[in-house]
């Protein structure tokens, strides 16, 4: 259980599908609310393909390319840490804008779930890295049953939150998902320098102990 509700806690955080509602909102405006949910249906469904996908076969990509799993944890760290720290200063909006280019394309095409929802505004670097990093060190079957049902948990929060995106933009407003994503901002800053700290621990045992 406890590892459930940290991977769950980890992918939430990161993800951060609360941060997404202000562009599912403005990207879905002319949709009527069949649509809007068929759009957060497969918005969720595309990021748990792209989460397992990263899981179970990230780890064969690394070995390909000969990248030890410290020097993705560090990446990914940091990766994390500047996902946070975009958050925590208000700038995140900045990160997930779509140029006026790619808008007006999203807004000739009738799915956008994938593009640009899925990826790269929630399945993105950070996540990814996160969960091979998360493979290599619980690969057993029941950890990776665990992990399989906290990615599903995630998309099933996604979809929930996105379906629900325009009743919570009016709710909370630009500030309240300001704040809270500010909050999330915290955590994700927390988990990234954790990852960053605990992979130069692992080095530094691994070459002078």
């Amino acid at each position: 259980m406890e590892l459930f509700i940290y991977l769950f806690a980890a992918l939430f955080s990161v993800l951060n599908p609360i941060g997404t509602v202000p562009i599912f909102v403005g990207l879905t405006q002319d949709d009527d609310k069949k649509e809007r949910s068929r759009i957060s249906l497969w918005t969720a469904i595309d990021v748990f393909i792209i989460l397992i996908i990263s899981y179970f076969i990230g780890q064969y990509v690394l070995t390909f390319f000969g990248i030890s799993i410290e020097a993705l944890r560090i990446a990914g760290g940091l990766i994390i840490v500047s996902s946070g720290f975009s958050l925590l200063t208000g700038k995140f909006s900045k990160t997930r804008e779509i140029n006026k280019e790619v808008a007006s394309d999203v807004q000739k095409r009738n799915d956008i779930a994938l593009t640009p929802l899925a990826i790269p505004m929630l399945a993105g670097p950070g996540s990814i890295s996160l969960l091979i990093a998360f493979y290599q060190e619980h690969h057993k079957t029941e950890e990776m049953l665990i992990a399989v049902l906290s990615i599903l948990a995630v998309a099933f929060v996604i979809f929930l939150i996105l379906r629900s995106g325009h009743y919570l933009a009016k709710i909370l407003g630009a500030s309240g998902i300001v704040a809270i994503s500010r909050i999330v901002g915290f955590i994700v800053i927390a988990i990234g320098i954790q990852y960053i700290v605990s992979s130069i621990v692992s080095i530094i045992r691994g070459n002078f102990l």
